[in-house]
This record gives C-alpha cells, structure tokens and sequence, in this order.
C-alpha cells in the first residue's frame, strides 16, 4: 500500500505564475472566489459567444508575455474574434480583457504587481473585482496609463469598453 504525503500533494495543487521573472506560489482558490469567477464567465461567454466577439477563458491557464519573465494565470481572459491568434497551448500574447478577483491573500498580487504587468504590457482593459467590497472597477488603457472607466459597488452596473455593447449588473455576481 502506498502512503501518500498529504503536505505535498496538497501543494502539488498550488497555482505558480511567474511575475518579473519571480515566481509566485498561491493556494487554491476559496469556493466564494470560484462561484463569482464563474458568474462572470458566464455572463461575459453568453454574451460574446451571441454575438460572435471572441472566447473567454478561465484559470487555470497561462498568460505568456513573455517567457521566463511574465507568465500570469488571470481568473477571466477574453479574446476578442480577431486576436484569436495567440490562443495556442496557452495564450502567447496580449488579450483584450483580463478579470482578476481579489482573494485576501491576493491583493497587492492582483492589484499592483499584475496591474503593472498587464498595463506594461498594453492588455487593452483589466477587470479588479472585489468579493468582500462587493465592488468592480473596470481600468481602460489610455496613453499607456489604465484609466477607471466603469466602477460599481453593490448594486448598479458596470460596462466594458472593449466588450461591445456589455453590461453586467453585479448584484448578480455577488448574490449568495
């Protein structure tokens, strides 16, 4: 019979990127996180997919920007119809919109060092979503600065730039 290593298996199943050539080890994450990942997901494909925009995809799944340098697993990545280039055995490349939510662990993470990352590197709209502030800002790219385009906390709705004619009302997203 063999005798398995609890510790070690359970960090077999932690999420590595690799942000300015360091890499970054995160736990799983908590299931409130995963249930809004996947109410956006859901929104955001039913959308697109209606009118044949693009694809969106969800983590775990690398980002390269570039390789051994900046390879990031953002929860939500949309590809817009005519960038679907760079889908290949991960995504090599700029997406249009990343989506990242904010764990407690994951906050100067997702909120500075991917936010730079992704800034730097021209991703055309970036998504911070906040399950404890029931909040979502949407940053547009302008002059290579993100700019607050959309911003919603507990009710009302925000809109993508990027993503034609989308709104989302995150009373939805954030609903037990």
């Amino acid at each position: 019979m063999k005798t398995i290593d609890l510790e070690s298996e359970i960090s077999s199943f932690d999420l590595t990127e690799i942000i300015e050539g360091e890499e970054i080890m995160s736990p799983s994450p908590l299931t409130i996180h995963q249930k809004i990942v996947l109410r956006l997901l859901r929104k955001i494909s039913e959308h697109t997919e209606r009118l044949n925009q693009g694809e969106a995809f969800v983590s775990p799944l690398d980002v390269i920007f570039e390789e051994g340098i900046n390879r990031l697993q953002p929860d939500i990545i949309f590809i817009k119809k005519d960038n679907l280039h760079i889908v290949q055995d991960w995504i090599r490349g700029v997406p249009d919109v990343l989506i990242e939510v904010v764990s407690e662990g994951s906050v100067t993470i997702d909120t500075v060092k991917k936010k730079a990352v992704y800034e730097r590197y021209g991703v055309p709209e970036f998504w911070i979503v906040y399950p404890s502030l029931k909040t979502i800002e949407i940053f547009v790219l302008e002059s290579g600065k993100y700019q607050l385009h959309s911003f919603a906390e507990l009710q009302g709705k925000v809109t993508s730039k990027i993503i034609g004619d989308f709104e989302l009302y995150i009373d939805k997203i954030f609903s037990d």
